[in-house]
């Protein structure tokens, strides 16, 4: 009868372990740069114009380690897309400071303020939630309209047609985007960082020649993150939202109130979109999950090019400084400034 227990812990235990020993480490590409984040650390790597290369890097304290309540899963996950969001605009400041040169960007090296940071993830969240969750469903209540047969929340098409139209509305902003010089230049870097973290989860060497050989595509990248944000968007709200009574006798009242619904409901969303990656990442050969994270691999082919070697440095030294940071070998906290890849590599 104890048979079967040996043999089945043979198969979880090495991939705890495997868990354990490695810290997840994502990333960012930003202007000319790439954000790592590790469970304790936040580094920033750019490119100046002059050819050399500002590093901010600091400890991280996080929400998602500091407090129980935030590890819970569905709820991580929000968390950590918020926290996510607010490290990407502060690498983002940092980047438009030192990629652009001084006459253009201004004085270099100030660091924004909170409620700088605060005020911009807010427009940019509202913005977010306006164009793919706000405008796909009043689109669908004015496509009813316009074609003489009403749509009522409380049926299956209306949500059908609204997941659809989100869909398309992210795929065009994504294709329209990517046709833009500095985004491709940005996509650069996002398939350089995907990349380096590829080099580090592989255990080979962090150097640029290893780092090339790896792929730009990455099952945990944002981009494959935000299409299955929208895919289950589609299949909770075409699901459970015909159930629901109407919340007010005119169409209109009701689909503004609906929507008033469905945004908070991202939240949970994104949660359970979050644990679905997560496990993917753990689990890459599961034919189920590999189904619902293909896509985003798919999608990456657009938001993810070929780097440069120059730009794979760049990554390579934001990498090496969180793993420095994990293993205890780096305190330092602030922006250095260094003349070239070697000088960066250096680890104070």
């Amino acid at each position: 009868m104890n048979d079967r227990k040996p043999s089945r812990w043979r198969r979880i235990l090495p991939l705890l372990l495997a868990d354990a020993a490695k810290p997840y480490i994502g990333g960012q590409a930003v202007l000319e740069g790439v954000m790592m984040r590790s469970p304790g650390s936040f580094v920033v790597a750019v490119r100046k114009p002059d050819g050399g290369i500002a590093v901010r890097a600091e400890p991280w304290d996080n929400l998602f380690t500091r407090y129980r309540l935030f590890r819970l899963p569905l709820l991580r996950g929000a968390v950590v897309l918020i926290e996510s969001l607010w490290n990407g605009f502060a690498a983002l400041n940092f980047s438009a400071e030192h990629a652009a040169p001084p006459e253009e960007g201004g004085k270099q090296g100030e660091k924004p303020s909170q409620a700088a940071i605060g005020a911009t993830l807010a427009l940019s969240l509202a913005f977010g939630l306006g164009l793919f969750v706000g405008v796909p469903h009043l689109l669908t209540w004015g496509i009813g309209q316009l074609v003489g047969h009403p749509l009522d929340t409380t049926q299956f098409a209306f949500h059908a047609l609204d997941g659809a139209l989100r869909l398309v509305i992210f795929l065009v902003y994504l294709g329209l985007i990517s046709r833009l010089p500095d985004i491709r230049r940005v996509f650069q870097f996002h398939g350089a960082e995907h990349k380096a973290i590829w080099a580090y989860e592989k255990g080979t060497k962090l150097s640029v020649d290893d780092a090339e050989a790896q792929t730009t595509l990455h099952p945990r990248c944002g981009t494959s993150f935000l299409l299955l944000v929208v895919g289950v968007s589609i299949v909770l709200f075409a699901t459970v939202f015909p159930m629901l009574p109407r919340l007010a006798t005119s169409d209109l009242a009701n689909t503004l109130l609906l929507l008033g619904v469905k945004l908070p409901l991202m939240i949970p969303v994104a949660g359970l979109s979050y644990e679905i990656q997560r496990l993917s990442a753990k689990r890459p050969r599961n034919p189920i999950l590999r189904a619902l994270t293909g896509p985003g691999l798919w999608l990456q082919r657009i938001t993810t090019k070929e780097p440069t070697r120059d730009q794979l440095e760049i990554a390579l030294i934001a990498m090496r400084r969180c793993i420095a940071y994990e293993e205890g070998r780096l305190n330092e906290r602030g922006v250095t400034l260094y003349q070239d890849f070697d000088g960066a590599l250096a680890i104070p």
